[in-house]
């Protein structure tokens, strides 16, 4: 059997499609998983060893058609439906007259517009890998409740010189990056925190939030080190995999902190974690507890949020509270509780 698998974004989504592939492979036999998704995240997949071949397209599907075509694939499990996937399966579905099966994940994009506009919130206490679940339900493929993947391929492990010798014997990892401003807390908060922490700290993020780190490291250089824009996505991953634990904003590297059971303290601005994208460990949903592994800090008062599903360049309503109003305090406690464990 050739299944193919569709994601195209973005990091943090296509992470937690990895259970999927995992039990697709392990539990169908002698199946072939294929995954499509954009080129610029071949690298989040590159090295996962339950994908038979990756597929990559730029923003127009058409090209990979011939491709995808050649393979003569048995299913096709769209974990992204849009027009592009639509397209995709029905031009495999006319080819192979009708052989080609395809399932779609719910969305639930009325639920989460009835929580973003109306504050009415109707989605399930599920984290989305569940709900991709439903769509090889009738493969017979269940969760097998051993949570994310994540493989940065050897070449890309980080060496000792890479960082700082204060740092090996462990840091804090500190994600100050976000796709969205409105995601991001802002620096001063950062500077504010890492001044109280007495902890060595790794700060990551793009090229783009170089700046931003070399701002929040003027608070003390020697125990904070700025990588932002230093290393690749995967070489930050493998940083995570050896941090004491991860604070984070809701971003890639938290999924693939959850993915490297790593303790997480995640920092909420304008989405929540009910639509289901929250730290996922393979056998908790939102309302479980599952500390001392997953902390989730928000600001919970604000009648504003959540103000979208994804995020925005800057708070709509001006006062951007759901991050200024947060506890620097609240994140601390939760830190120094989690450095002094053995």
């Amino acid at each position: 059997m050739k299944i193919l698998v569709i994601r195209f974004s973005s990091i943090g989504d296509i992470v937690l499609t990895t259970p999927i592939i995992r039990c697709l492979k392990n539990q169908i036999p002698n199946v072939e998983v294929h995954f499509l998704t954009k080129r610029k995240f071949e690298n989040v997949l590159q090295f996962n060893p339950y994908i038979h071949k990756i597929h990559l397209i730029e923003n127009d599907a058409q090209p990979i058609m011939l491709e995808l075509l050649k393979e003569k694939f048995d299913y096709v499990i769209d974990l992204h439906k849009n027009l592009r996937t639509k397209y995709i399966k029905v031009l495999l579905h006319q080819a192979f007259n009708s052989q080609v099966q395809t399932r779609s994940f719910d969305k639930l994009n009325i639920r989460k517009w009835l929580l973003t506009n109306l504050k009415i919130n109707w989605m399930p206490d599920k984290s989305i890998v569940e709900r991709y679940f439903a769509t090889v339900k009738e493969l017979g493929v269940t969760n097998d409740g051993q949570g994310l993947d994540f493989f940065v391929g050897e070449a890309n492990e980080i060496k000792k010189d890479d960082i700082p010798m204060s740092h090996m014997l462990g840091f804090v990892a500190c994600v100050i990056g976000g796709q969205h401003e409105t995601k991001k807390m802002p620096v001063a908060m950062w500077q504010a925190f890492c001044k109280e922490l007495d902890f060595p700290i790794i700060l990551l993020g793009g090229k783009e939030d170089a700046a931003a780190g070399e701002q929040i490291k003027t608070v003390d250089a020697v125990k904070i080190y700025n990588a932002c824009g230093k290393f690749s996505f995967n070489e930050s991953a493998d940083i995570v995999s050896k941090s004491r634990f991860v604070i984070t904003h809701d971003t890639g590297l938290m999924h693939v902190a959850a993915a490297y059971k790593k303790a997480i303290i995640s920092i909420w601005g304008n989405t929540v974690p009910e639509f289901g994208m929250f730290p996922y460990y393979g056998f908790n949903n939102l309302k479980t507890n599952v500390a001392p592994m997953s902390y989730l800090i928000q600001n919970k008062k604000l009648h504003c949020r959540p103000c979208s599903k994804i995020g925005y360049k800057k708070c709509p309503k001006g006062h951007f509270n759901c991050m200024n109003k947060l506890s620097i305090q609240e994140i601390l406690l939760v830190a120094n509780q989690l450095k002094n464990k053995k």
